[in-house]
Formats: C-alpha cells, structure tokens, sequence
C-alpha cells in the first residue's frame, strides 16, 4: 500500500479534475478534494483494495459532492466552454490531447452530450477507468455504463458525419 503523500501526489490533480466537472466551481472543486483527501486519511484503514485508490477516492468525493447539494447551497456554475477551458489549462493529459486538432474536435464534441454520457466519457478516455469501476464511480451497473458509452460514441459519430455533410 503506498502511503498518503504518494496517493496524494498521483490523484490529487486528477481528483480535483472530476470534481471539478461534477461542480463546475474551482474554489468548490479545490475545498472537496482536501476534504476527499482528509477522509481518506482516517478512512484508509478501512479500504479493502477491492477497486483502484483512484475509484475509491472518487466515492468519496462524489458522497462529499451530494453532500453539499444536500445542503442546498448555491455555488455559481460555469458554462461547458468554460468547463472546457478550465480542464484544458490543467497541465496533465488533456493538455496534450488538445494540441491535436482532433483530439481538441472531440472535446467540443463531447460537450453536446448529456451530462451522464459525459461523465463516463471523461473517465473511460481521459482516466483510463474500465467500466466496472465507472459504475461504482457513478452507481450504476457495469452494463449501463458499456451501453451509455457506446451510444456516447455513436452520438458523437452522427454529430461528425452530419457536420461533414453541412460543410460539403
């Protein structure tokens, strides 16, 4: 088992990543990850090791997420191309993804979608996260996850061939 400072370290900027795009608010993103990293300190004894530290990081944090709408605070949102901006400035894999045309493309194309099929985009591509743990990262099935991101895919398809077509 590593110990927190290395976990710390490899997932904090990742973590703040997904939080960031279950918020859409920096300051709100940055608060959950330290508080995500805060449980798990106290909370490590209890992790069995039955997923990555990653997928269960990320249950923290989501439980942290609900939490706070729970609450029922209002915390300012911010567009999807502001959303897009922000994780694209983020120095880590999208960053490099982005300085590909194509890559950049999808990106904007992945911003149509709904907010479920974008998730599980985000975390099947740029997190490298199969599908059984997406579905506990999301509470879903792990066919529910295969079959949103499959269609995710074929959405993202259609939208590309009919903008080929427009531009012909």
């Amino acid at each position: 088992m590593q110990n927190i400072e290395e976990i710390y370290v490899q997932y904090a900027n990742a973590l703040y990543k997904y939080l960031f795009c279950l918020t859409g608010n920096k300051d709100l993103s940055e608060d959950l990850t330290q508080e995500t990293f805060a449980i798990a300190v106290k909370e490590i004894n209890k992790f069995k090791g039955n997923c990555k530290i990653f997928v269960w990081l990320c249950q923290i944090a989501k439980h942290l997420w609900y939490k706070e709408l729970k609450k029922g605070k209002r915390y300012p949102s911010i567009s999807m191309d502001e959303l897009t901006q922000e994780l694209s400035t983020l120095e880590s894999t999208e960053d490099i993804i982005c300085k590909n045309d194509e890559q950049f493309k999808l990106l904007n194309d992945i911003k149509h979608l709904d907010e479920e099929s974008r998730k599980i985009i985000y975390l099947r591509m740029f997190y490298n996260l199969n599908f059984i743990e997406i579905s506990k990262i999301l509470d879903k099935t792990p066919n529910w996850a295969r079959v949103t991101f499959y269609r995710a895919k074929q959405k993202i398809k259609e939208v590309n061939e009919n903008g080929k077509e427009n531009r012909m």
